[in-house]
């Protein structure tokens, strides 16, 4: 579950495109909301793609390579001030 207040993020969606040259760009994103289907995130990849929202150093995007979720374990050793 998402930490709130400025703690870490634990989880986050990543959105993998192709760009014009043929090289990967990843999109990562931060809180996503629970039980994300296969169509929201095809259809937001979509509109990412025709509304050519982000451009690379390869050039706009063109494909869409895969989305998933990542996570990671947080651990602090210490906490000062």
């Amino acid at each position: 579950m998402p930490r709130k207040g400025g703690e870490p993020v634990d989880q986050y969606l990543q959105l993998v495109f192709r760009n014009e040259e043929g090289t990967l760009f990843t999109l990562q994103l931060g809180f996503p909301k629970e039980n994300l289907t296969e169509a929201e995130v095809t259809q937001v990849m979509d509109q990412v793609i025709a509304k050519n929202i982000f451009q690379s150093t390869g050039g706009a995007l063109v494909e869409k390579v895969r989305a998933r979720l990542t996570s990671r374990e947080v651990q602090d050793i210490a906490t000062f001030g």
